[in-house]
């Protein structure tokens, strides 16, 4: 486990969270893509040895971009599994529509005005609430530390996905994909925030209580 530097008590947790957020992201971006790709198969290896996806029909899941961890092969992993794989579609105003994935082919390019190009299901859309169906929901993040608190990038996309979820009283498994470094002593937490299950890295698995 990483340790994450202190962030001083009277810091804001927003002030503590943009600076562990830009440590993070500049370690993604000095990886190689050789190592992207190597941590992209482990990472599937390792989240496909879950229970919680193993058992699961619905996978709410994502596309990764840019240096995040790969998840195109766990995608297809899952699908070849029998798994229904939910994708989402970023709105207007930064919450989550969710489509269903029908393979690579089924993936567009997408360009959201201030935002990285996504790559987002073209398929018909199933409404916000869709999520509240899956069985298993894995997360994006940059870091998780040893209770499960999850530091995500901050434009609160997931952090309504899980209030939606709590809301409609649905119990999914939730799994944040990461490297191994990145599970951490401790992120900065705010009251909206939500501890996760689990963290899949390229090097296992590790379960929160």
């Amino acid at each position: 486990m990483k340790e994450s530097r202190p962030t001083g008590t009277n810091r804001p947790p927003s002030d503590a969270k943009a600076e562990l957020r830009g440590q993070l992201l500049a370690a993604r971006r000095a990886l190689s893509e050789e190592a992207r790709r190597t941590a992209a198969r482990a990472l599937s290896r390792s989240a496909l040895a879950l229970p919680e996806l193993a058992d699961a029909r619905t996978v709410a899941a994502y596309v990764s971009v840019g240096g995040e961890p790969g998840t195109h092969e766990l995608l297809d992993a899952l699908r070849r599994a029998g798994k229904r794989v939910l994708l989402p579609v970023l709105l207007p105003d930064n919450d989550l529509d969710w489509a269903a994935y029908e393979g690579p082919g089924s993936l567009a390019e997408t360009a959201h005005p201030g935002k990285m190009r996504l790559l987002e299901p073209a398929g018909p859309r199933l409404g916000p609430g869709a999520v509240t169906g899956a069985d298993a929901v894995l997360l994006p993040g940059l870091a998780v530390d040893g209770r499960g608190m999850r530091l995500g990038r901050g434009g609160g996309s997931y952090d309504r996905v899980l209030e939606r979820l709590e809301r409609a009283g649905a119990h999914p498994a939730l799994v944040v994909l990461l490297y191994d470094e990145e599970v951490v002593a401790r992120v900065p937490e705010e009251p909206h925030d939500h501890p996760v299950q689990a963290v899949a890295t390229p090097s296992g698995v590790v379960r929160f209580g």
